[in-house]
């Protein structure tokens, strides 16, 4: 294999008799090259975004959600929290209680979901990284504070306001269907504004944070609650761990991971990714049509060298092998000069900041090169020049000495 690979290497450095050999010969490499960096930085992009999203999600919604599996409420006390934690991969738990309530702040009103949570809450959410205006604390002396949305506080008028003006949640009472009187049929309770969140419009327009005993007196519960969220320990397989609290809780609750109840917003991204990415090898397949011209061309330049090689006793196997090997030299160089060119970029992305995300959440436009990710792009791009060099070598057999 020595002999074939070393005169495909001289035909692919050394200058040939027609110069548009050369041209295409390089026109070549650059085609896979660039489909090639084209694949590393979109997918790179697709995972940075996908991260970005998690990463949002995780500041608000747990890995873990325990609910009923009929009706909306259910009692606490069904719950032994004491087994609960020594569950393992279970790391901390809230009771949570959540209910569509309307809001008043000065002349201005909202329609939200309250979401009344233990102080663990905040511990198990990174929702101090996505505070941008007052403090996270939902009990300060005492005193309990609500944390508010940036989408419903701008409509409220609440960002950033230095008013000590408290706000008014609405709730509707149970079990009463009509009234003359409107204010009749709900419980009113106010509460300080305590800080203002900004994740994504799908939290930032809809929750209201309050500590879980204000939610339980503004809705008159007693020991109800609307589900159980479950911050699992790192490096847990989220499966494995609902399918241990399922076990553990039996037949009467329902019990779903991150992935399951965001499960529209991360197929969509996992499906976009990989559909670009079948477009972008579509592509790349027809710049790896250049490579198929260019052998086809090298072939009749080279046609008396074939016949001198038949000459010396060569067989039809060895020439074939030489333009074979040509083919996936022109792709290989094309394919990893891209490939080497897209992580550049990419980390220069991550460390530097070449592209910014204006009037976005981040600075920078967030970039994940993945290994494995990495290997499919390159067994790919192998894969197209394995073809494309075979096509047209395969008739050499029929060159006549």
């Amino acid at each position: 294999m020595k002999l074939p690979f070393y005169i495909a290497k001289r035909y692919l450095i050394a200058k040939k008799s027609h110069h548009a050999v050369n041209i295409i010969s390089w026109v070549s490499v650059i085609s896979v090259g660039i489909g090639t960096f084209a694949l590393v930085v979109v997918l790179s992009a697709f995972n940075g975004l996908e991260g970005l999203v998690e990463s949002l999600f995780e500041s608000f919604d747990s890995d873990i959600r325990i609910e009923a599996k009929s009706g909306k409420v259910f009692a606490e006390n069904n719950i032994e929290f004491d087994k609960l934690t020594e569950i393992e991969g279970v790391a901390n738990y809230t009771r949570v209680v959540e209910e569509v309530v309307g809001l008043r702040f000065k002349k201005n009103e909202a329609i939200a979901s309250i979401k009344g949570v233990d102080a663990s809450f905040l511990a198990m959410s990174k929702i101090d990284s996505a505070l941008i205006d007052g403090e996270s604390a939902l009990i300060r002396n005492g005193i309990p504070f609500a944390l508010t949305g940036y989408g419903l506080a701008s409509s409220l008028g609440l960002y950033m306001t230095k008013s000590p003006e408290n706000l008014t949640i609405y709730a509707p009472k149970r079990k009463i269907r009509s009234t003359i009187n409107p204010m009749n049929s709900v419980y009113r309770k106010m509460i300080a504004p305590g800080g203002v969140f900004y994740i994504s419009p799908e939290y930032d327009n809809k929750y209201v944070l309050v500590p879980i005993g204000f939610a339980k007196d503004l809705l008159r519960y007693e020991d109800e609650i609307t589900s159980i969220e479950v911050k699992a320990e790192e490096n847990t397989s989220l499966k494995e761990l609902k399918d241990r609290l399922a076990t553990f809780l039996g037949e009467d609750f329902k019990v779903t991971s991150r992935y399951e109840f965001n499960a529209l917003i991360y197929k969509t991204n996992k499906t976009e990714k990989w559909v670009i990415f079948m477009i972008l090898v579509f592509i790349l397949i027809i710049a790896a049509f250049n490579i198929l011209s260019s052998l086809s061309m090298l072939i009749l330049e080279k046609k008396k060298d074939i016949n001198t090689l038949k000459s010396l006793g060569a067989n039809n196997a060895l020439v074939r092998n030489i333009f074979f090997i040509e083919g996936l030299m022109i792709n290989l160089s094309g394919a990893l000069s891209g490939m080497l060119l897209g992580i550049l970029v990419c980390w220069l992305q991550q460390t530097v900041g070449l592209i910014r995300l204006q009037g976005g959440i981040v600075e920078f436009y967030p970039v994940e090169v993945r290994a494995i990710e990495m290997l499919y792009i390159l067994v790919t791009v192998l894969v197209i020049g394995f073809l494309t060099s075979w096509f047209p070598v395969k008739n050499l057999t029929k060159v006549e000495a």
